[in-house]
């Protein structure tokens, strides 16, 4: 969002919003009625960004990237973001707790972003994480309250957070190009 790598900003808009697209669709697995519509409008403007933004990625594949050289490394963040968060789920299930699954992948995908911001040298990807954080930290309380799945409140922020940034990628990458 904010780095000086045109290849990794398309990227990143673009994945922003196919992310924003699956948590938006997680957050369908038990919507509140009134929510429902704005959950699909979401899902689809995220489609809509990384389709875009897939096809700005592949047109500037030549370009520099931060990830040059450190692409093992990167490979390690993301399988360990992976192992975390499997390995969180298969315990809440165990432990009968499976309707936080989804809070939890929420927070290991926040925490991954701060990490990942240092190696896309893009500090608005730590913002991002951060911000998420916060409101899954806000969440708690709500989810507790309830016996609805935490995709309900983990979903929306998610898919809000990740699209609001794909529009603000998307705002600083296009007069560029």
């Amino acid at each position: 969002m904010l780095t000086e790598f045109l290849r990794d900003q398309c990227f990143t808009t673009a994945w922003f919003g196919l992310m924003a697209f699956v948590w938006f669709g997680w957050s369908q697995e038990d919507p509140p009625r009134s929510r429902r519509v704005w959950l699909g409008v979401g899902s689809g403007l995220g489609v809509a960004f990384a389709a875009a933004f897939g096809v700005l990625t592949a047109l500037n594949w030549d370009q520099p990237t931060a990830l040059q050289g450190r692409y093992v490394w990167f490979g390690v963040l993301v399988a360990a973001e992976v192992v975390a968060a499997g390995l969180g789920c298969l315990l809440l299930a165990r432990r009968g707790r499976s309707r936080w699954m989804a809070w939890w992948v929420a927070v290991v995908v926040a925490v991954h972003f701060l990490p990942l911001a240092l190696f896309l040298h893009d500090v608005g990807v730590a913002v991002v994480g951060v911000v998420q954080l916060a409101a899954l930290g806000w969440a708690v309380p709500r989810v507790r309250a309830t016996t609805t799945t935490s995709s309900r409140v983990a979903g929306p922020v998610m898919g809000a957070s990740l699209l609001l940034s794909a529009a603000i990628g998307a705002a600083l990458t296009l007069p560029g190009l």
